[in-house]
């Protein structure tokens, strides 16, 4: 068994405060050291998600937080895979951790995003395809959000009212969380009414970008019980898997697909083979799963997260959502947080902040918005240019 315990989670609230990132980020990890009930002095190792900049790497996070927090000796790490920043800084913390090189490690991830959609950062990039996307295609984000949104339609017959329906949802979620930008109710009627972006996707279809910061304290599970966590919230597995050849189906920011002329496609796509290699390592299906945080940057992209994680059969996501079976109080709830659709994009920080949310589930402290029973979890977060990212979290 590869655990590792999650002593602490800690958060900054999301939104447009228009401060450091370092301030966001500081104060989510001073708060997951409180909820560890340990001492800054007590952590070995600090890993940091890179704050972004305009869709780029921008600063050093991990030597940026130590020195916020103090300088006391720590290892620091740093690492950059976009909107998978957060749950590979989990992933290095717990190899680290079980590798025996710290028995506790800091995890932190903060962004201060600017305002409106992504842009591309300056200079000539011809080998990048986030670049070549922006300079060839003038497709920002929603554009492919728009694409994904319309191959649901033709495939599966999905309606715009089917992904005004999943905003409701995550609002209504999110109106409980003290953590979220947005904290009120949604109705369709006013996402049907809402400005259209990229066709058939509307305003309160997509997610804002924000600031906000995420932190967890993992620790070995040995640490944990001789600090007196006998049974806490433990991290079972962390996919960050890359895409199999050929990829058939267009992928943000892919402005192509593979040809699969010559070659069959394979069995799995790769949002499908993030959340298999999850549930491989963690020895559970999604049969045994209570809950699921997943990437929502768009209301229809919520909806392809459902096939992916094995929740339901292709094409049978909006059934699932019509069902009820994904609100609190359905039989698999997503994005019990309130989703990116009440937090928005706070880039390095919203795959940690996904875990914190599992935490505060499985250790029964999520107030209104609390899932009985639960005792399994999975985050998805996808990245950039073929960056896996899942993590099961079990009790």
């Amino acid at each position: 068994m590869n655990d590792v315990a999650v002593l602490g989670a800690g958060m900054h609230p999301w939104g447009k405060w228009g401060r450091s990132f370092v301030e966001y980020g500081t104060a989510a990890a001073r708060a997951a050291l409180a909820d560890a009930g340990i001492g800054w002095q007590d952590v070995r190792s600090v890993v940091g998600a890179d704050t972004v900049r305009g869709g780029y790497p921008g600063y050093v996070a991990g030597a940026t937080f130590a020195r916020a927090l103090g300088w006391q000796g720590a290892r620091v790490t740093s690492v950059y895979a976009a909107c998978a920043s957060g749950a590979q800084a989990i992933d290095t913390a717990r190899a680290q951790i079980l590798a025996g090189m710290a028995e506790v490690v800091l995890v932190v991830g903060a962004d201060s995003a600017p305002k409106g959609f992504f842009a591309p950062a300056g200079g000539d990039r011809p080998d990048d395809p986030d670049w070549l996307r922006f300079r060839l295609l003038g497709a920002t984000n929603p554009a492919y959000f728009g694409l994904y949104a319309r191959r649901r339609m033709a495939l599966h017959g999905d309606t715009p009212d089917d992904f005004a329906q999943v905003k409701v949802k995550n609002a209504a979620a999110g109106a409980l969380n003290p953590y979220a930008r947005y904290r009120a109710a949604v109705s369709a009627g006013q996402v049907a009414s809402s400005p259209v972006v990229a066709d058939p996707l509307r305003l309160l279809d997509i997610c804002a970008t924000s600031d906000g910061g995420a932190a967890l304290v993992l620790s070995s599970i040995e640490y944990a019980r001789r600090h007196g966590a006998g049974d806490p919230v433990r991290i079972r597995a962390v996919s960050t898997v890359t895409p199999t050849y050929p990829r058939t189906v267009l992928d943000l920011p892919d402005i192509a697909t593979d040809s699969a002329a010559a070659v069959d496609a394979p069995a799995l796509g790769f949002r499908e083979s993030i959340a298999r290699a999850a549930y491989e390592e963690a020895g559970l299906g999604p049969e045994d799963l209570s809950l699921a945080e997943v990437y929502d940057l768009s209301t229809a992209l919520e909806l392809q997260w459902y096939e992916d994680l094995g929740l339901c059969g292709p094409g049978e996501g909006a059934k699932l959502l019509r069902e009820g079976a994904t609100a609190l109080g359905g039989r698999i709830p997503v994005n019990a947080s309130g989703g990116l659709a009440s937090f928005g994009e706070a880039v390095p920080a919203q795959a940690i902040a996904q875990v914190c949310e599992l935490t505060w589930q499985l250790r029964g402290s999520a107030g209104e918005r609390q899932v009985a029973g639960a005792r399994a979890g999975i985050t998805a977060n996808q990245g950039l240019f073929g960056h896996g990212s899942a993590v099961v979290a079990v009790r």
